[in-house]
């Protein structure tokens, strides 16, 4: 019975192992991938707001998004995120004000303030994109491209992914957390 439990225990973990292996090798790949010169929209995904304080994955994917934006002047920006707990303004908000302080036009800024979800920031900022507009550029911090990019190519969207760095102190809860996330997206687009 001890053998039999040793067996199925070492089968599983290395299945563990080789699953998680192949999603970081994917999470990495989409990471590495250029984007387009004057895209119609960047769509900057929220994360957490401390009162009116974006995180720190929230201040990277901001000055990521700026970066570009500040390079490809026709382009708008679309920031996405509702208030979730703690926060005192929606993750829009704090993305707008940070764009704003690094010297882009409020002009080429839009809202989506009612998303509190990966999914719902997408399928609500699809609604909010300019008629005509046929590539985008979807900001996040590294880890989160790949499943991001999923969803919006499920959303029928044409976009690219422009990863922000992820904080150092953030790295392994990230991470851990979207395999997880990444999981859940595989179950429910393939199983369920």
């Amino acid at each position: 019975m001890k053998k039999k439990f040793f067996i199925f225990f070492s089968i599983f973990f290395i299945a563990f192992v080789i699953y998680v292996g192949i999603l970081h090798i994917k999470i990495v790949k989409s990471s590495n991938s250029q984007v387009p010169r004057n895209a119609d929209y960047v769509l900057i995904l929220g994360a957490r707001v401390k009162g009116t304080v974006p995180s720190l994955a929230l201040k990277c994917r901001i000055q990521t998004a700026a970066a570009y934006l500040l390079k490809n002047k026709n382009t708008v920006a679309i920031a996405s995120g509702g208030i979730g707990s703690g926060e005192k303004i929606s993750e829009a908000e704090a993305i707008k004000r940070g764009l704003i302080a690094r010297g882009i036009e409020e002009s080429r800024i839009i809202l989506e303030n009612q998303s509190t979800t990966t999914q719902e920031n997408i399928q609500f900022s699809k609604k909010r994109i300019p008629k005509g507009a046929k590539t985008g550029i979807l900001v996040t911090n590294n880890f989160h491209v790949y499943r991001a990019l999923g969803m919006a190519h499920d959303q029928k969207l044409n976009v690219y992914g422009l990863p922000a760095k992820t904080p150092a102190k953030a790295i392994l809860k990230s991470y851990t957390r979207e395999y997880l996330a990444i999981t859940k997206y595989y179950l429910e687009k393939y199983v369920f």
